[in-house]
């Protein structure tokens, strides 16, 4: 049954895909609107540039001595008073979302390109 309807669909988008639909160039005033293929490569240099100048910053400011003393604040007070939230589920928190963050950005470069 998959099959059939796979070839339905691939018929009925085929069909509409030769279609034209007057528009009074509308299309066309449109497409001539949007920004040229090169300024992918500018937001490309935006992006390593701003990665640039926050691991300048980092490491300038010495941003992972903050990090040490706030992970050490976090775990002295966490002994001394036994936390509500668990670690645990701190770190699968934080882990979601890094993945979500890393599906964005690739989604994000596949709809750039």
């Amino acid at each position: 049954m998959d099959e059939q309807n796979e070839k339905l669909l691939q018929q009925f988008f085929s069909d509409a895909a030769q279609q034209t639909i007057a528009d009074n160039g509308f299309t066309e005033r449109v497409m001539s609107q949007l920004p040229p293929a090169n300024v992918k490569c500018f937001t490309r240099i935006w992006t390593a540039c701003c990665i640039l100048i926050a691991a300048t910053l980092f490491t300038l400011f010495h941003g992972w001595e903050l990090l040490l003393v706030q992970m050490e604040v976090f775990l002295r007070t966490t002994m001394a008073d036994p936390p509500q939230v668990s670690p645990v589920m701190v770190v699968l928190t934080l882990f979601s979302l890094l993945m979500i963050g890393v599906y964005e950005v690739l989604s994000y470069e596949r709809v750039i390109r």
